[in-house]
C-alpha cells in the first residue's frame, strides 16, 4: 500500500470513529507511519484530507448498498433487503451512521469546504443509482421515487443515531416497500 494510501486509511478510521475537527493532521500522521511534513506533501490542507477521505468512500459505500439490495426481485423487495441489511450493520458497536451526513452536518458551518462538495456528490450518485434503477423497472416517476427513499435512508440514519435503535431502518424498509408498491398499483391501474 503506498503512503497516500495509508494516510487516507488512517484518515477513514479516525474521521468516521470520531470527529472532523476533532481529529488533528498529527494525530491522523501517526496512525499512517508518516510525518506530517509527508502528509502535507500528499494533501495540501487539512479540507483537502478531509474531502479525500470523503472521495475515497464514496464507492465502496455505493457498492455496499447495491450488493445489499441486490438485483434479483421487486424493486420493493430490493429496498427492503437493503434497509434489513443497514439495520444489521447498525448493530455493530463502530458503526457510527453515513459519514457523508455527519461530515456535511459537522461542516454545516463552513461554506465552501470541499468535503461538503464531495458529501453531496455521493448524494447524488446515490440517487441517480435508485433513479436508474427505478427506472429500469418501469416505475414512471423513478426520479421523485429515488429522492423519497434518499430521505427514508437519511432519516432512519439519523434515527438509529439519536436513539441507537436498528429497528428505525426497518421501518424505513417498510416505507419503501410500501410506497413502491403503491406506485406500482397506481402505475397499473393507468395503463390497465
Amino acid at each position: 500500500m503506498g503512503t497516500r494510501d495509508r494516510i487516507l486509511e488512517a484518515a477513514d478510521a479516525l474521521f468516521y470513529a470520531g470527529s472532523i475537527r476533532e481529529v488533528s493532521v498529527e494525530r491522523v500522521a501517526e496512525q499512517a507511519g508518516v510525518t506530517k511534513k509527508t502528509l502535507y506533501y500528499h494533501f495540501r490542507s487539512k479540507d483537502d484530507l478531509v474531502a479525500a477521505y470523503l472521495d475515497a468512500r464514496q464507492l465502496r459505500t455505493l457498492e455496499r448498498y447495491q450488493n445489499w439490495a441486490g438485483s434479483r426481485g421487486a424493486m420493493a423487495e430490493r429496498m427492503e433487503r437493503m434497509f434489513a441489511a443497514l439495520a444489521e450493520a447498525a448493530k455493530q458497536p463502530e458503526w457510527r451512521g453515513c459519514g457523508f451526513i455527519r461530515a456535511a452536518v459537522e461542516l454545516a458551518d463552513s461554506p465552501g469546504h470541499p468535503a461538503l462538495d464531495v458529501a453531496r456528490s455521493h448524494k447524488e450518485s446515490f440517487e441517480t443509482w435508485l433513479q436508474r434503477d427505478l427506472e429500469n423497472a418501469g416505475y414512471a416517476d423513478a426520479a421523485s421515487l429515488a429522492r423519497m427513499i434518499l430521505v427514508l435512508l437519511d432519516g432512519a440514519v439519523a434515527r438509529m443515531l439519536v436513539h441507537r435503535n436498528p429497528d428505525y431502518a426497518l421501518e424505513a424498509g417498510r416505507a419503501a416497500s410500501l410506497l413502491l408498491q403503491a406506485a406500482e398499483s397506481h402505475r397499473l391501474r393507468s395503463t390497465g
